[in-house]
């Protein structure tokens, strides 16, 4: 019976397909910020997947996108792709998003579907990808550029983005309680 329930379904990857595509799009809606790193929906976009398809086909878009923008399709901000962009100063904020997925996967796990709990993996999810992507830009930047502390690389990465991402957040637990419903 569990390996009834663990095979993925035609409509399974259906909607990881329409949701990996959805990524896409949101990264591509970029809106130019003066630190020089723009504002994207791929967050909405993120949270929409985990939120939508639940856990288990959410996490699957989110590595799909991911792998995707890897092997050089353009699906990344700016149009971009490779893998050039996961070894970049912001690249650990793109990793933190598996992060984020698995996090988001293990709430529903755990704690079930609800508002709530989706509301709060999703809270947990952005810090979790808030967290790895500083921690990597500190490391990565120290490397190829100079050391910078800690407060200066929050104020370049995180806190500029903290309202917007937090605006993302309520519309795509908003959405995702309208839709979930009708993706089953």
């Amino acid at each position: 019976m569990e390996a009834a329930r663990s095979k993925i379904s035609t409509k399974d990857i259906t909607y990881v397909a329409a949701f990996t595509a959805l990524l896409a799009i949101c990264s591509w809606i970029s809106v130019p910020t003066p630190t020089g790193i723009p504002v994207t929906f791929q967050t909405f976009g993120i949270f929409l997947a985990l939120g939508v398809l639940g856990g288990r086909r959410g996490t699957l878009a989110v590595l799909c996108y991911l792998l995707l923008g890897a092997i050089g399709v353009p699906v990344l901000a700016g149009f971009s792709g490779g893998f050039s962009a996961y070894i970049s100063p912001s690249g650990g904020y793109l990793t933190g998003f598996v992060f984020t997925a698995l996090l988001m996967w293990g709430m529903e796990k755990f704690f079930g579907k609800s508002v709530w709990v989706l509301g709060t993996g999703m809270v947990m999810g952005m810090t979790a990808y808030y967290v790895f992507g500083t921690v990597w830009f500190l490391l990565v930047y120290a490397r190829t550029e100079s050391a910078a502390g800690l407060m200066t690389v929050l104020g370049w990465c995180v806190f500029p983005y903290l309202l917007p991402d937090c605006v993302k957040l309520v519309m795509a637990l908003t959405l995702s309680k309208e839709l979930r419903e009708h993706v089953r």
